[in-house]
């Protein structure tokens, strides 16, 4: 077994292997081109990933004559949404830290509307034949050490008390191997809402049916500039696009806007990804297609393809300053060996199996992991940020909120509790960055310690302990 302070096999680097595979699998696109000159729509949506691409065709189904206009600054796949481990479920997994955030109604109330993800995903691909590796296998989060049992119990005990036992079943670690055996695995709680897809086929699909339904996606169209007003101005290198309603959907990027750059900060996260090995999977009884995590806050999360390879995250990245993206986010080789260690850790049957593809990239995170909806005071500029690293299946539910919002619509989804959940500020810059720094290190140490049965370092555990004493979650759990 490789050590935790061994290189990679394989060094991250980008396009992802999702997003190659996705660009290989499709027929030649229809184009998108560079924004010209200048431009007009009703709605205009900064970014071209999940968020902004469910946000353009929920406003296009609601109401057809909209003029809507997409930006993106690459192509749609290449940013988070082509990177990501492509697990699809909503906020049932997060239901006891939903609780700490807001009442116990509206927590409820969050968990049922993002459940609907799934099977908004299976009417999307069923109604445009479109093969995104959708697989509804259930979610399953593990215990793999004594201390991260308390987070399956607390999972089991939100669930409980809030009467939807059924979405939370607690697993004896003999349960946990009829779904996949390892010997790490002490026990678990599984969740019914739970799939799995191919992230960069789900956006490229969203891509075919935006231009399909009329929306104008200019990529390779980096927004300079935006500037407030009737109509609102978004300046890009070779254009102006003037618009009513702005909708900013940009993800880790929007960590460096201003008005946001207080409720947000951006880590790193990084998978490897393996060679097909369907006969070992067989071996350790994990056909089910089950997306896994285990109980760190720094998690490991895990699932299977349907040829048999295993992609392993490490959501324990590099902490931005300022906003920044920059190149720690695409080439952390440390961040993407404690990727590969989780996999020869928690699934020692795969110990010699070859790893042939790594990557890594932000992710942007909320003071409360949870994300978040609105509209700037005095403006018609809209945004959804601070989905944590579990945007997948809540990003449909944020393109349903920010259409509405775009729309002055007065409905179900514009009074989620996602667009009044209260927001505590971060520190500013340095000290966001120099705590966060300081308290990732401490935690990732506590972890590495719990999970080979030594006892953390005593400077270790009590700057570990800060976010917990001020009530700010920090990690991807």
């Amino acid at each position: 077994m490789r050590n935790r302070d061994s290189a990679p096999s394989v060094r991250p680097s980008l396009p992802p292997w999702w997003l190659e595979e996705a660009l290989e699998a499709e027929a030649p696109p229809p184009e998108a081109p560079r924004l010209e000159g200048d431009a007009e729509a009703d709605v205009a949506i900064v970014g071209g990933g999940y968020t902004g691409l469910w946000t353009a065709l929920a406003l296009k189904e609601r109401d057809p004559s909209v003029r809507v206009a997409v930006l993106e600054a690459e192509i749609c796949g290449w940013g988070p949404s082509g990177r990501n481990g492509g697990f699809l479920n909503g906020y049932w997994t997060h239901l006891h830290r939903l609780r700490e955030v807001v009442s116990d109604e509206d927590a409820l109330a969050v968990a049922r509307s993002a459940s609907r993800a799934i099977a908004s995903v299976r009417t999307f691909c069923e109604e445009r034949n479109e093969d995104v590796w959708l697989r509804e296998g259930g979610y399953l989060k593990v215990s793999a050490a004594p201390a991260q049992d308390a987070a399956v119990e607390r999972s089991v005990h939100a669930a409980r008390e809030l009467g939807v036992e059924e979405e939370a079943v607690p697993l004896t670690a003999e349960e946990v191997a009829e779904h996949c055996r390892s010997p790490r695995f002490r026990s678990g709680v599984f969740f019914r809402d739970g799939a799995t897809v191919q992230p960069a086929r789900l956006a490229r699909a969203l891509r075919r049916a935006a231009l399909v339904s009329g929306v104008a996606l200019h990529e390779r169209t980096r927004v300079a500039a935006l500037r407030g007003g009737a109509p609102n101005v978004l300046e890009t290198p070779s254009g102006k696009l003037r618009a009513d309603e702005v909708v900013v959907a940009t993800n880790a990027a929007a960590t460096g806007w201003p008005p946001l750059a207080r409720r947000l900060t951006n880590f790193g996260s990084y998978v490897v990804l393996t060679e097909p090995v369907p006969d070992l999977l067989v071996e350790i009884g994990w056909t089910g297609g089950e997306a896994i995590t285990d109980g760190r806050m720094f998690i490991h999360y895990f699932r299977t393809t349907p040829d048999g390879r295993v992609l392993m995250g490490s959501g324990s990245g590099p902490i931005g300053h300022g906003g920044r993206v920059d190149t720690r986010f695409i080439g952390d080789t440390a961040t993407g060996a404690r990727a590969e260690l989780g996999l020869r850790r928690l699934l020692p049957a795969l110990g010699d199996v070859r790893v042939t593809h790594s990557w890594g990239g932000p992710i942007d995170v909320s003071v409360d992991h949870f994300p978040f909806f609105g509209t700037l005071p005095g403006t018609r500029v809209h945004y959804g940020v601070g989905y944590s690293g579990h945007g997948v299946g809540p990003s449909w539910l944020g393109g349903q909120i920010l259409a509405s919002l775009a729309l002055g619509r007065d409905d179900e989804w514009a009074a989620s509790p996602l667009v009044r959940m209260p927001q505590a500020a971060l520190p500013p810059e340095p000290l966001k960055w120099l705590g966060g720094g300081a308290i990732r290190a401490a935690i990732l140490a506590c972890e590495e310690a719990e999970e080979v049965a030594d006892r953390p370092p005593v400077a270790a555990r009590a700057v570990a302990a800060v976010p917990r004493l001020l009530r700010m979650p920090l990690g991807t759990r």
